[in-house]
């Protein structure tokens, strides 16, 4: 997430407003409907995590074990269940 200074980008009577409301903190000001990103999308990390995911199901249709694929992928039993089953 990229913070900006509200004071660069903002009126000064803005900025006095929310200064009533929050000062030295952080605002979060969310996308409208149509612009907002869905998780991982802009950093790529989803797209990152499905490939390790189809990773883990090929292995595990070649024969690799839950468990090992656990040991590989520093991952839980459960959580590499749920890679193989949610597919």
């Amino acid at each position: 997430m990229k913070y900006t200074n509200a004071t660069l980008i903002l009126p000064d009577e803005l900025v006095e407003e929310l200064q009533k409301y929050i000062q030295a903190g952080y605002l979060y000001v969310p996308a409208k409907g149509e612009r907002r990103k869905s998780w991982g999308e802009l950093s790529g990390y989803r797209k990152e995590l499905d490939q390790r995911n189809a990773a883990i199901l090929s292995e595990y249709r070649r024969g690799i074990s839950a468990e090992a694929l656990a040991d590989r992928y520093c991952l839980s039993i459960y959580a590499i269940r749920k890679i193989i089953y949610q597919k």
